[in-house]
């Protein structure tokens, strides 16, 4: 079920959803950390992050903007755009 964009976007859920769709550990998902260079994360895993993250969140990714998410930041700042908050 999408998440209400008035509830705002929460770093930590994103953290742990990330964490959980990558097979990784919280830990590891730190805000900078490179899902590909760093935690493996390969092509397929990728293209399954974001439709992760389309899902939960009730947006689209435009094919563009799908390799923009490669950190924690980057998916933040791509969903948080998408849902029209403003920082």
């Amino acid at each position: 079920m999408p998440i209400d964009a008035a509830a705002g976007l929460d770093r930590e859920h994103l953290r742990q959803l990330l964490a959980d769709t990558i097979d990784a550990d919280v830990t590891d998902v730190r805000d900078d950390t490179d899902f590909v260079r760093t935690l493996g994360v390969d092509s397929l895993m990728a293209l399954e992050v974001v439709v992760v993250l389309e899902r939960t969140y009730g947006v689209k990714f435009a094919e563009a903007e799908m390799s923009e998410v490669r950190t924690l930041d980057s998916a933040y700042e791509v969903v948080r755009r998408k849902l029209g908050e403003r920082p």
